[in-house]
């Protein structure tokens, strides 16, 4: 885990504290249960198509980043209250099936991991400011794990999309490392993006739509949202 460090000095030598708690329950394990009530969910009409999301932000002057770092229903709600990231989309990468399912994701059949797509504006937010969040909201020590999910799709990554991004990524995973800021050895892979395939209409934006309907959202994303927020208030959009 993060050793205890001031907000400070982690903006200083990015050496943090890690604020994700134990998951009292794996988004794999509910993941039957939650694909059934989610045909009699609203939720699905109230979100847009991963296609449309993606066809709709992109833009010459945005920049894209893709990262791993556990359940995405958990990481996509924290990255989309980033003032400058335009949106955060749920999916998978890294694998080798293409168009893969969420059961064929869980059961470690496709060698993909959960990810998001973060498409940002670089003159409100920098690839390094999301560094920083990725690394503060995840444990990168633990080899395919978070928590109680486990296996390769929950390993931590991130997916550099040119040689800025990868040299960043190595250079602060490095220092991070040195510093002591975790106890044991980061484990995160800095591989170059091939391909994401956005996930089931439902999965998206799924902490907005069922904060009220699954109990795994005040459960287990509360609590790491509302940490997310009082850390990163400075960084927040207006209306959080």
């Amino acid at each position: 885990m993060a050793a205890n460090l001031n907000h400070a000095s982690m903006k200083t030598i990015l050496s943090f504290i890690t604020i994700v708690t134990t998951a009292l329950s794996s988004c794999a394990q509910n993941s039957s249960t939650i694909e059934t009530s989610n045909n009699k969910n609203t939720a699905m009409e109230n979100t847009s198509t991963s296609a449309t999301k993606n066809e709709t932000l992109s833009s010459a002057a945005n920049d894209t980043a893709t990262f791993a770092n556990g359940c995405f229903w958990c990481t996509e709600a924290i990255f989309e209250g980033l003032e400058g990231v335009i949106s955060a989309t749920s999916g998978y990468t890294g694998g080798k099936t293409e168009n893969p399912t969420y059961k064929q994701v869980c059961a470690g059949e496709t060698g993909h991991a959960e990810a998001l797509q973060i498409v940002y504006d670089p003159k409100k937010i920098s690839f390094d400011e999301l560094l920083e969040v990725f690394w503060e909201t995840h444990d990168p020590t633990t080899l395919n794990r978070q928590g109680a999910d486990v296996g390769t799709q929950y390993r931590s990554g991130i997916f550099y999309h040119n040689e800025e991004q990868k040299q960043k990524a190595e250079k602060y995973k490095a220092a991070l490392d040195k510093s002591g800021a975790f106890d044991k050895p980061i484990v995160t892979e800095v591989t170059a993006f091939t391909k994401f395939f956005p996930a089931e209409d439902y999965h998206q934006q799924y902490f907005e739509n069922n904060e009220n309907a699954n109990p795994y959202c005040q459960i287990v994303i509360r609590p790491k949202v509302d940490k997310f927020r009082k850390v990163f208030k400075d960084k927040l959009k207006k209306q959080q």
